[in-house]
């Protein structure tokens, strides 16, 4: 199914088919999956043949399926990848996530192009150069606000105006801190590229934030670490803002995490499009759930809605990058072998397994996985009192005393629930018998207004009871559970009772169900390619620097054929060897700390002691300069690539040359 400017469309991970095909069936719209390559998820590769599978079970609810395809390419793997595009576009996927401009310039069947949010689509000129250049679908950044998504959404004319790209934008999931695609630190330490799908999740570690003069402004902090991202409470504003595709965060993520997520977002936007008759989804069916979906039962390190709606204060998980969990109750005591708790609502249960963690006295979050538990019996102020005994040996829970808050961030109960089959997705389906001379067709008739028919020859007995052979008319061709239909109403309209043997209705509505399946695939237009606008539009700047991910001689033609004069080589070509920006990022450390000289602004006595001067990250050995970009409220952190990463290079290039993008003869490094 083609988006059009009225449909809405959830788009889903998979880590692999069987999530991809949960996902589906939870109320997917489309799902997103990495192929055997290239895919910016390093350890979530999946072959061809299972994305097939994945496929076939999509296209009969008319969802459908991208594939990422968006990390940036060495000149010697754009033929592997030209190959792959093929063998993607031959199974029936739908559309491939690209970053690389360069395969733009390859000989690709006519598959439609998505711009990856590594593409950093920040403007309203960057989207609209993607979409004039045949991008049909564009991610983009997390950081923007409302007021410029609507911006964009402007600059890309009007919504139902042929080659018109859909904006999708990042509605739950992880953050990275990062504007995508504009993150180098973990290339910079440890050689293993973000934009390679290798990323080390330095943003992740704890750090020491230090002043000008050495102060020491924040200790063992994770202030890169963001909170995760839930816009649950903003779909309806997004909506009105031009976005059309909202997808979940989580190539990584597992089943139980995709089923919730994706029932979660279902639900929201089914109330949505049940209130606007102006709005439909982009694929067919309804879902039922065995379970009420609830984001806080996964991992998440608390939520935000990002920047959004504007600047917020407390969009950091800086004390742990891990999942706090919510408040069930407290510790009541300690002993050798076991601690006893008190929950705050009776209602709550624990089992054996579950997932519990306290902050010690340094705020630091300690996990606490249950081995047993027994129920105690009433507690003292309301709940219910346990003792649990942990996995670990009690000296190890450090901090662990009476008073202490328990948190549970992993429920047993939770886990088991979405382990069973838990949905079912079903299409509307209108069923009639009529006569037809001496024959009789059933014809079914689905929500979208497709068609099957299948007759069956005369000549037919007469039912000696009308009205139960009637009903068992009806019960026979209602028995569609292992269809993807359900049926709303079975009309059965005959001149006479005429009988059907049980076994001639089931061949004759299997034969209506398969008509209906053929009818369904045809009514189903394959996206294809939009065509780029010619002559070449000109790219808005006429100089690229190491951020532009240039890495290889096709994305340097894509570039120069749109205007650009000077291109520099991607940071993982290694020409960029001096201080540099290793990550660009909205989040500003300055701020969430309450140091900015706009929080300052106004305030007496205060008021122009405060300057963005730089700060300083300390993780180890490791040292990292903040500069902050006030006109654009931004922050850079400024780093060095380090010489072991240069010196693996070389080192793989001399065993096995490799091939990519320079603007200059390689230079070796000292072996210092």
């Amino acid at each position: 199914m083609i988006m059009r400017p009225h449909q809405l469309e959830l788009l889903s991970p998979a880590r692999d088919a069987d999530i991809g095909i949960e996902a589906v069936n939870h109320g997917a719209d489309a799902v997103y999956i990495g192929g055997p390559g290239f895919g910016a998820r390093a350890h979530a590769a999946n072959p061809v043949s299972a994305i097939e599978r994945l496929v076939r079970h999509a296209h009969r609810y008319h969802a459908r399926v991208f594939v990422t395809l968006n990390t940036i390419l060495r000149d010697d793997e754009l033929e592997p990848a030209r190959r792959l595009v093929h063998q993607l576009y031959d199974i029936g996927v739908d559309a491939l996530i690209v970053q690389d401009m360069g395969l733009l310039e390859l000989d690709l069947p006519p598959i439609q192009l998505h711009a990856s949010t590594q593409c950093d689509i920040r403007t309203p000129e960057k989207a609209r150069f993607l979409q004039d250049v045949g991008f049909s679908q564009v991610v983009l950044a997390r950081e923007l606000t409302l007021e410029q998504i609507a911006a964009v959404d402007a600059a890309l004319g009007p919504r139902d105006a042929p080659g018109r790209a859909v904006l999708e934008f990042f509605v739950h999931g992880a953050l990275c801190v990062a504007y995508s695609g504009q993150c180098y630190i973990s290339h910079a330490h440890t050689g293993r590229s973000a934009n390679r799908g290798d990323c080390s999740q330095a943003c992740r570690l704890p750090y020491q934030v230090l002043d000008a003069q050495g102060r020491i402004l924040a200790h063992d902090k994770h202030v890169l670490s963001m909170k995760d991202n839930n816009q649950s409470a903003n779909l309806r504003a997004l909506i009105d803002a031009g976005v059309r595709s909202f997808k979940i965060e989580g190539r990584y993520k597992d089943m139980g995490y995709v089923k919730n997520i994706t029932a979660h977002y279902r639900r929201l936007l089914d109330a949505i499009l049940d209130e606007r008759p102006d709005l439909a989804p982009s694929s067919s069916g309804r879902c039922t759930y065995t379970f009420t979906p609830d984001p806080e039962q996964n991992f998440n390190r608390d939520f935000t809605d990002y920047f959004v709606n504007g600047r917020q204060i407390d969009i950091g998980a800086f004390d742990s990058p891990k999942n706090p969990g919510r408040p069930i109750g407290w510790v009541v005591r300690t002993a050798a072998d076991h601690l006893e708790l008190e929950t705050h609502d009776p209602s709550t249960e624990l089992a054996n397994g579950d997932g519990l963690c306290y902050l010690d006295l340094q705020n630091n979050l300690v996990g606490l996985q249950t081995n047993r538990v027994e129920r105690l019996g009433p507690g003292t102020d309301g709940g219910v009192r346990w003792r649990v005994f942990p996995k670990d040996p009690m000296a190890t829970l450090k901090d662990l005393r009476p008073g202490t808050t328990v948190n549970r961030n992993r429920s047993m109960a939770w886990v088991r629930l979405l382990e069973r089959p838990s949905a079912q997705r079903r299409i509307p389906l209108w069923v009639q018998l009529r006569a037809q001379g001496d024959a009789l067709q059933l014809t079914l008739t689905d929500a979208d207004g497709c068609t099957g028919t299948a007759t069956v020859a005369g000549p037919f007995e007469v039912a000696r009871d009308a009205r139960a052979n009637e009903a068992k008319l009806v019960e026979g061709l209602s028995r569609l559970g292992d269809t993807v239909f359900e049926p709303v109403s079975v009309d059965v309209a005959l001149p006479q009772p005429w009988f059907l043997p049980a076994s001639r209705v089931n061949a004759l509505r299997r034969e209506a169900v398969a008509a209906l399946m053929t009818g369904r695939e045809a009514a189903r237009p394959r996206p294809m390619r939009a065509p780029a606008v010619e002559p070449p539009v000109p790219y808005s700047e006429d100089v690229l620097t190491y951020l532009a991910n240039v890495y290889n001689h096709k994305a340097r033609d894509f570039y120069a054929r749109h205007g650009v004069r000077v291109i520099e080589a991607a940071y993982e070509s290694h020409e960029t060897l001096g201080e540099a920006s290793l990550m660009i990022t909205k989040h500003c450390v300055r701020y969430s700390l309450s140091l900015c000289p706009k929080q300052a602004k106004g305030v007496t006595g205060v008021q122009g002691t405060i300057r963005a001067e730089p700060l300083v990250l300390v993780h180890g050995d490791e040292r990292l300069t903040l500069r902050f970009d006030c006109k654009p409220c931004e922050m850079h952190v400024v780093g060095r690539i380090k010489r072991h990463v240069v010196r693996a290079a070389e080192r793989q290039a001399s065993e096995a040359p490799l091939q990519f993008y320079r603007t200059r003869p390689h230079e070796r490094t000292e072996r210092t």
